[in-house]
């Protein structure tokens, strides 16, 4: 009987050991801890939104729907959704799909989507084809991106008229000493051992492009929710560096996305990285992209 009182006592001192399992927590930018409801009311508040993702993460897939679903109980036909994963070349396809046209097996065959749309951003476009939501493509057609990496801003001005409305306004603006851009030199150099100075320059025409076609498509008094890789608006650069440049008086709000071993405290090195910052545990399944 003793024995067993000592087996039952040490089974229950390990079971104590393990705790909950939260999928994710949400931190403020000084790295205090905030509830999911007071996020949302500072969001509603806001021009734009930038929700920046971990791109194969499905939590922030999950939160991204949640978010847009709990504003537009918000703001009604005062909201706008946009995303990196639709080039603004696609717009008229994605425009004629929400405005009912044809089936969504047409657009999905036609439609230049990620691997992963299925899984996690058709949630996004049936929610906003549902619910009459203007849904803009803003990322700059890969095309044009590739031609920058290969040769500069410069080449730019070689294409037609037509292509041009489909990009950022030329001259591109660009500062090489944003940390956004000089991170990109430093991963260019770690992944083929020389990066050429044109390698950030296709990220910030990324960046210009989303920007110009967010503040394009939105008015005072409305909401625009953008959904983007958590690089392009991390630390305040990338496209809010462009927004800010088209009108330094807009009110933007930062979402960043970023995995830890412990969700529970945010590390110190996100600090300040986007006004609000959602933990995920690093061993969380990842979709496929």
């Amino acid at each position: 009987m003793k024995i067993q009182l000592i087996l039952g006592a040490i089974l229950l001192s390990t079971i104590t050991l393990f705790n909950d399992k939260p999928a994710y927590q949400i931190f403020d930018a000084k790295g205090k801890d905030i509830k999911y409801s007071k996020m949302i009311e500072k969001l509603a508040d806001a021009d734009i939104v930038l929700f920046g993702e971990l791109h194969t993460n499905p939590i922030c897939h999950w939160l991204e729907y949640e978010i847009m679903k709990d504003l537009f109980q918000v703001k009604k036909e005062k909201i706008v959704l946009g995303a990196e994963m639709f080039e603004t070349d696609n717009q008229l396809i994605l425009s004629e799909y929400l405005g009912n046209k044809f089936d969504s097996k047409k657009f999905e065959d036609e439609a230049k989507l990620w691997k992963n749309y299925t899984t996690d951003y058709k949630p996004l476009v049936e929610y906003s084809k549902t619910n009459s939501i203007p849904f803009i493509a803003t990322n700059v057609p890969r095309r044009y991106a590739s031609m920058v990496n290969k040769d500069g801003f410069e080449v730019l001005d070689s294409l037609s008229d037509e292509a041009k409305v489909n990009l950022a306004d030329l001259p591109v603006k660009y500062d090489p000493e944003l940390k956004c851009y000089k991170d990109m030199m430093e991963m260019g150099k770690e992944m083929g051992g020389h990066a050429s100075v044109n390698f950030p320059k296709a990220q910030a025409i990324k960046d210009a492009t989303m920007a110009k076609f967010i503040y394009k498509n939105w008015t005072p008094g409305k909401l625009f929710l953008h959904f983007e890789g958590s690089y392009h608006s991390d630390n305040y650069q990338g496209i809010v560096w462009y927004l800010l440049a088209k009108n330094p008086n807009l009110k933007i709000v930062t979402i960043s996305s970023v995995e830890q071993k412990d969700i529970e405290n945010l590390e110190d090195q996100y600090n300040n990285r986007a006004d609000f910052i959602v933990t995920i545990p690093e061993t969380m399944t990842q979709t496929s992209r």
